[in-house]
């Protein structure tokens, strides 16, 4: 009886390993198509992660620390991109272990060819997502910071978009440095 356990342990074991190894393998794209969120694009250098995007309401006390500016106007929606930019130079044998600098050129696209630029953000908000110079293993937002250690994981680039631009979806943040462009499907 202690031998069948044992072989049906065993079995169960592997049949999981072989269900689960799936899930490990980098997903193959096509050159220009997008990445879904959680995905790391690499652009001029950094791999850029959106690790979510998600509706703002500052009249929330969860949301009164990502924005301070006014609330969307009627027929419009208040949406923070939650980003973190590494340069992982030191672990890449084909770049050399350069600082790099992060891009603050962001554009959300969506499928009728509407584009949508950032909102200008507070330099005093600790959550906003801010270009710099990033050294070899380091991050936007720096480890250890609020924006990391928060829920969201990532510093926040804010958009306004039209409600209407729910209806065209998916919508895709460009990601553009160097004469380089990364796409991230937003998930929303």
């Amino acid at each position: 009886m202690a031998l069948l356990r044992r072989l049906l342990l065993a079995l169960a074991c592997a049949a999981t390993a072989a269900s689960l190894s799936g899930c490990f393998l980098e997903e193959e794209k096509e050159e220009g198509e997008p990445l879904r969120e959680g995905l790391a694009v690499k652009v001029d250098g950094i791999e850029y992660t959106v690790f979510i995007t998600r509706e703002l309401n500052p009249s929330l006390p969860d949301d009164k620390g990502y924005w301070q500016g006014e609330e969307a106007k009627p027929g419009f929606a208040l949406y923070g991109v939650f980003i973190q930019a590494c340069n992982r130079s030191d672990d890449d044998d084909d770049l050399p272990d350069d600082t790099y600098e992060a891009t603050d050129d962001f554009v959300v696209e969506d499928t009728q060819g509407n584009e949508y630029e950032p909102l200008d953000v507070d330099e005093k908000n600790v959550f906003h997502y801010h270009a710099a110079p990033v050294e070899p293993g380091q991050c936007i937002p720096e480890t250890g910071s609020l924006a990391q250690q928060g829920p969201t994981g990532g510093a926040m680039v804010p958009f306004l978009f039209p409600l209407q631009a729910g209806e065209n979806r998916p919508l895709e943040l460009q990601v553009r440095s160097g004469g380089e462009e990364g796409l991230i499907e937003l998930d929303l």
